[in-house]
């Protein structure tokens, strides 16, 4: 029998949690991917499938998403960003990964900038 990989285990876990968060226009899903040099913030509309705004460590602010300063970078970012949109009510979809760390920092920078979830 076959071991499955972390991203395995992750992505079922994440499916898991996808059946119940659903975004909609008026409340669209914050969903939030970390890899070992950067991390990922979106707010998507899943009635319409797009993504409203997006925001990432890898763009040019200088900001290391390795780490906990850059996810509260990100999470102030994604905050602002769509704050712009007119969006202030989210769903938080922790992606499969525990909330904790460099997760759970975006997600309390994203609160503190505005949104709420």
């Amino acid at each position: 029998m076959a071991r499955d990989s972390k991203n395995q285990i992750r992505m079922r876990i994440h499916t898991r949690i996808r059946r119940r968060v659903k975004g909609s226009q008026e409340r669209p899903r914050l969903a939030v991917f970390r890899s070992v040099k950067h991390i990922y913030a979106q707010v998507i509309d899943d009635a319409q499938g797009h993504t409203v705004v997006a925001a990432s460590s890898n763009e040019k602010n200088g900001a290391n998403g390795g780490n906990l300063a850059g996810a509260k970078s990100v999470g102030k970012l994604i905050a602002e960003r769509a704050k712009d949109k007119g969006i202030k009510l989210v769903v938080f979809d922790r992606g499969g990964y525990l909330y904790h760390g460099r997760v759970k920092a975006l997600a309390d920078a994203a609160r503190e900038a505005g949104l709420e979830f």
